[in-house]
């Protein structure tokens, strides 16, 4: 399995409402329920109506469209990270999953995965 190193930082944030968000970003995801707005994007684009935030994260994804009949990808993944007591912020899309990790794991996390068997792009 592939994984792509995606060169940006990233932020996690709650906002007041979606307006200042750029969702013509190249990487914005949301997250609405009844007690938050929760926002991932690039650090670059934290938008104003900020309530609080946490920077300092960096993102590789799995490369590739997974069928939704594959199960235990994400768990392998986080326990191989967990083992090396390296939390992750995991992001699912349609296609896809995205690890974010603190930059100080960020080499580490893509060693352990290396090391595990996967290929870093």
């Amino acid at each position: 399995m592939e994984m792509k190193r995606i060169d940006a930082d990233f932020s996690v944030c709650k906002v007041t409402d979606y307006s200042k968000v750029n969702l013509e970003g190249e990487y914005c995801f949301t997250g609405k329920t009844d007690e938050e707005n929760s926002l991932v994007c690039r650090t670059d684009q934290v938008p104003e109506n900020v309530i609080e935030r946490d920077d300092g994260w960096k993102a590789f994804r799995i490369q590739g469209v997974l069928d939704f009949s594959l199960i235990g990808i994400l768990s392998k993944i986080s326990g191989l990270l967990a083992d090396q007591k390296i939390g992750i912020f995991a992001i699912s899309t349609f296609n896809t999953d995205y690890i974010l990790v603190k930059e100080e794991n960020y080499q580490k996390a893509l060693d352990v995965l290396s090391e595990a068997g996967y290929q870093i792009l």
